[in-house]
């Protein structure tokens, strides 16, 4: 694992490693993928004065421009949901967060976005950025200027979602597809962690 950009004064990468947020050993990804490495940001998400500390570093990265045209922040669940809270708490915004049902994205208990609000998408870490890309489809089919993408981390290869995507550390994290796994070949245990 190695770190390829860190856009904040905080020194994140130790806030993450003293939270427990960044795990060492061998995981199944949701996305199928094995990594040595797994980022469970709900670890540091559980200490809100410390999540407030990090989340006040949003502002600052997305400039005042976009922060001032911001309606509403959206998160997926579970994951994005307390980091789009606190970002919106920072930002003085609105939250609102999609549920997976059935396999798909959706806006549920009465959540609603307006023709022509302007939405910033936070998620805690992206990886395939797949959730993203599904609130992008939801705010676009109501008609809504989706601002910009925000992250905690982006262990993506370079994901592209067609709008600014702002992070706070980015990591080079090597993935294996299970077939190829060299942490399999050496028969060490794998863990699913999923929402565990």
């Amino acid at each position: 694992m190695k770190v390829i950009k860190q856009r904040t004064k905080i020194d994140l990468l130790k806030i993450l490693k003293d939270t427990g947020a960044i795990n060492d050993g061998h995981f199944k990804l949701t996305s199928g993928f094995h990594s040595k490495y797994y980022l469970q940001c709900a670890k540091l998400l559980q200490y809100p004065n410390i999540t407030y500390e990090v989340a006040k570093e949003i502002p600052k990265i997305i400039g005042n421009d976009i922060v001032e045209k911001t309606n509403t922040i959206i998160s997926p669940a579970i994951g994005g949901i307390l980091f789009g809270y606190m970002v919106a708490f920072i930002m003085g915004k609105k939250m609102i967060f999609t549920e997976r049902k059935q396999d798909k994205m959706e806006l549920r208990r009465g959540f609603k976005i307006s023709k022509g609000e302007n939405i910033i998408i936070a998620e805690d870490v992206i990886t395939t950025g797949g959730s993203v890309k599904e609130i992008i489809d939801i705010c676009n089919d109501n008609h809504a200027n989706v601002l910009s993408v925000i992250s905690i981390v982006d262990r993506s290869e370079n994901v592209d979602f067609n709008v600014p995507f702002f992070y706070l550390i980015k990591f080079e994290i090597e993935n294996y597809e299970p077939n190829s796994c060299p942490l399999c070949e050496k028969n060490i245990e794998i863990c699913y962690p999923g929402s565990k």
